[in-house]
């Protein structure tokens, strides 16, 4: 997979204005993006900005300066965002189908501690990690909220497998845990990584994480070690601090400083394999990524408040005098 730098969404600033999270929903027409001003933004397929709105803290009377919102994500219907929050609350707010409908908020979820990720991967569903150490579940038919599983040690990622039907968490401690919906492979605690496991990347074959040792390792099914990537005797090389999958599970994507490093899985070897990193000067640290559901793009978000959009295609080639693009969903 090439991916090829296509526009800049949001200009970088100076300083630190870090894009906390971003989101593309499922039917791939809208890009959410908030950053530590707590405004989400919405973009639509082209990259251009349509639509805004601004979260709320859990109480008025603690002011909009109280709190940072930590992660986000879109229904299966594409028609609401929820947001989790570190002032301990996750809203869900209803954005409608059409661009400036009246935006509002439809459920919220009072937690007992920081909100620090989150996933909707099921209808009425939505998966999120807590400060305490738990991954719980909201129900939004219902309003109500149940823990699936808790540890001792504070989540720090989640991420989904390519079907929706299986969650790894990402704990402080290193400890990864897996979780299935319905039937699936074993359940529990699968393996503890060396340093907490930030960037964390579930592919159609094996599990990918990286981390501030500067390592990238790829786990099989049952926790055991497939491949180490160890950029730490690289002086560019910065920690990796985020990780994305492709929607077909096939390509996996981290992010450190300046730079972002592709590997895809060759189904002959059964083993990934690393693209050329993409280098990009003075965009500083990449603190969220974001895959559209096509497959077709990918958007960045920096530490100094960027966003960029990449085009993402396995090749091109020239066919009877005209350029074709293969693009990634079809690999």
């Amino acid at each position: 997979m090439q991916l090829k730098h296509l526009k800049t969404l949001l200009t970088p600033q100076e300083g630190a204005v870090k894009v906390t999270c971003m989101a593309w929903a499922p039917n791939s027409s809208r890009l959410a993006v908030c950053s530590v001003d707590r405004v989400v933004l919405l973009y639509d397929e082209h990259g251009e900005r349509r639509d805004k709105f601004s979260t709320k803290p859990i109480d008025a009377k603690y002011g909009k300066q109280s709190y940072v919102v930590k992660d986000m994500a879109f229904s299966p219907d594409s028609t609401k965002i929820a947001i989790g929050q570190s002032d301990n609350i996750i809203f869900v707010y209803r954005i409608g189908e059409e661009w400036g409908d009246k935006k509002a908020i439809c459920n919220k979820f009072v937690q007992t501690s920081s909100v620090t990720c989150l996933l909707w991967p099921a209808e009425h569903a939505i998966v999120f990690g807590l400060v305490e150490g738990k991954v719980r579940l909201a129900n939004t038919q219902t309003n109500k909220s149940s823990t699936i599983y808790g540890t001792e040690s504070a989540v720090v990622s989640l991420a989904s497998n390519v079907s929706g039907q299986g969650i790894l968490s990402g704990h402080a401690d290193g400890t990864v845990v897996r979780y299935f919906f319905g039937s699936g492979e074993s359940q529990g605690k699968l393996f503890v990584h060396p340093v907490p496991p930030y960037a964390l990347a579930w592919g159609a074959n094996s599990i990918m994480v990286g981390g501030c040792d500067r390592k990238i390792v790829a786990y099989g099914k049952e926790g055991n070690v497939l491949q180490t990537f160890d950029y730490s005797r690289d002086r560019t090389e910065k920690e990796l601090t985020t990780a994305a999958t492709s929607p077909s599970g096939q390509s996996v994507v981290f992010g450190s400083y300046n730079r972002l490093r592709v590997f895809n899985w060759a189904p002959r070897r059964g083993l990934w394999d690393e693209a050329k990193p993409k280098e990009i000067p003075n965009l500083y640290t990449i603190t969220a990524l974001a895959w559209k559901k096509d497959g077709s793009r990918l958007c960045v978000g920096t530490l100094c408040g960027g966003v960029e959009q990449f085009d993402c295609c396995l090749r091109r080639s020239i066919y009877k005098n005209n350029l074709t693009v293969r693009p990634h969903q079809t690999r």
